[in-house]
């Protein structure tokens, strides 16, 4: 069978996968790396680390491919947006990439909200002024260190970075990637002038932005250039067509449905990113999901112990934690959870955000703790629906994927909130299946992006409960209401308790590995 091998390298594993035209996959395979997290609010990964975890996914499901007789037609690359990582002229970096999931531009985020700047800079670029984007951690570098951001000679992400390796160093990025920068103008689809000043950087110091079907080399294989993961979940999903969402569960989480021209929602809650040139993503991430869980198993279930769990892993515990909050009724007896454990995005794209429970009462356990918390995910991403519909994009049937839904509290605590049936699919590795769907349309085998709808086994669909429903929609409107209250009150907090620079490095913690000892 001809196949395409996708390479998705995420926040902290690359996968490799190989896909024939049916969609059907022959090969997988998955190379780990660590997330640094050398101080409270921020979070890097080694450029090398995924540089070669991309060589090593590639090399090693081409061997399979090889081995069970398959043809390797091409490559086709995803990537986790919003990366930012200093490169030489060469395209070696030149330090650590700094994740989506960094907040230390913050105070540049309000700056630039305080001047009147984001709505104009959000309705050009497609990308909410937060500390998430390129834009906003470029104007960190400016205030922090102005010399190293104007000598730099490249600036780029994880695509950048990737492409210079694997295509006789071309320095280009694609549209999707681009598109998500906060620096790029979808509409006139070039570098946006006063996103640029704001950065402080010119236009020779980013990358030559291509379409996401462009045909490279890399050796004997055309090296398709890709797009954004976010995106390409959907395309993975088969979740192309009007009336159909995407929604990704996993450590973090996202709903996103694709429109046919690039789109500004006038309330400036939805991002805008772009699959293809006539194909856009709109949606929401949230910063919380899987992730709120691993904490409550932390926190809550120190020292938990069930018959024969002797030497459970997390995941185990964590599954099990879930089980036991479907005991407490929908709602959680009144409790209200804000989940913003790691801060927010979306709807509000709004810095400083912190997690709560509210409405919290003696007779409340670890299982309302635990719902709470699942309901606050939930109801998060409704949030981000609803601006579907203000903006008058209607959603039928969302298409789900993401290690939290293997569990039903999620699934069913999701279709209530959405009110919408969810559909799971059957394979878990819907971003690089979209990676290889993308390439076989680089490759004029697959004309029409919405066949891949046909070609995503998906499973039954669960069904909102009405009732849950009815009282998920009724809750809603406090979930934004709480979250706006308490906004001041934890910033008045950070401001009289801040924590101390020794405490900083006290607390430095790497996740999954140990520590590199640099430093941005």
């Amino acid at each position: 069978m001809d196949v395409v091998i996708g390479i998705d390298t995420g926040t902290t594993a690359t996968k490799g996968i190989a896909a024939g035209l049916d969609g059907r996959l022959r090969a997988r395979t998955s190379v780990h790396y660590p997330l640094s997290v050398p101080a409270p609010g921020r979070a890097e990964l080694d450029p090398r680390h995924l540089v070669d975890a991309a060589v090593k996914a590639l090399k090693e499901v081409r061997a399979v491919c090889e081995a069970n007789g398959d043809r390797v037609v091409g490559v086709s690359l995803s990537a986790f947006l919003h990366g930012l990582v200093p490169m030489d002229g060469d395209g070696k970096p030149l330090g650590p990439l700094i994740t989506w999931a960094d907040g230390r531009a913050g105070e540049q985020c309000d700056s630039i909200i305080a001047a009147g700047r984001a709505k104009g800079l959000h309705a050009r670029t497609g990308t909410p002024v937060h500390p998430m984007s390129p834009l906003s951690k470029l104007a960190w570098w400016r205030e922090t260190n102005p010399d190293f951001l104007r000598n730099t000679p490249r600036w780029g992400g994880v695509k950048e970075l990737i492409l210079s390796e694997l295509s006789d160093k071309s320095f280009l990025v694609d549209l999707s990637i681009a598109s998500g920068t906060g620096l790029y103008d979808i509409h006139q689809r070039q570098w946006d002038p006063e996103a640029l000043e704001i950065a402080g950087v010119n236009k020779g110091q980013l990358a030559e932005v291509v379409p996401t079907t462009k045909v490279l080399r890399i050796g004997d294989l055309p090296l398709i250039v890709g797009a954004a993961d976010g995106p390409l979940a959907n395309l993975g999903l088969g979740a192309t067509p009007a009336g159909v969402a995407a929604v990704s569960l996993g450590t973090s989480g996202a709903v996103r449905t694709i429109v046919d021209r690039p789109t500004a929602d006038a309330d400036g809650r939805l991002f805008c990113y772009a699959l293809t040139e006539d194909r856009w993503a709109i949606g929401g991430a949230v910063n919380n999901a899987g992730s709120v869980v691993r904490w409550a198993g932390q926190s809550f279930a120190s020292g938990f112990e069930r018959p024969g769990a002797e030497g459970e892993d997390a995941d185990e515990r964590d599954a099990a934690l879930l089980i036991e909050a479907q005991g407490a009724p929908p709602g959680s007896d009144g409790l209200l959870c804000l989940p913003y454990l790691l801060g927010e995005r979306a709807p509000w794209w709004r810095s400083g955000l912190r997690g709560a429970y509210l409405g919290l009462r003696r007779e409340h356990g670890r299982a309302h703790l635990v719902r709470a918390a699942v309901e606050g995910v939930c109801q998060q991403l409704a949030l981000v629906r609803d601006s579907f519909a203000t903006e008058g994009f209607e959603v039928r049937e969302v298409r789900a994927t993401g290690g939290s839904t293997a569990s039903e509290l999620w699934v069913g605590v999701l279709a209530a909130a959405l009110n919408l049936p969810v559909a799971i699919a059957d394979t878990p590795e819907g971003t690089a299946l979209g990676a290889c769907l993308l390439g076989w349309h680089a490759l004029g085998e697959l004309p029409d992006l919405d066949h891949a709808a046909a070609l995503i086994e998906i499973g039954e669909p669960t069904r909102p409960d009405p009732a849950n429903a009815s009282l998920y929609a009724r809750l809603r409107p406090l979930v934004e209401k709480a979250a706006m209250s308490v906004l001041e009150t934890v910033r008045e907090l950070d401001r009289l308790a801040p924590l101390p620079e020794t405490a900083a490095t006290a607390h430095a913690t790497r996740v999954d590995g140990p520590p590199d000892g640099r430093k941005a």
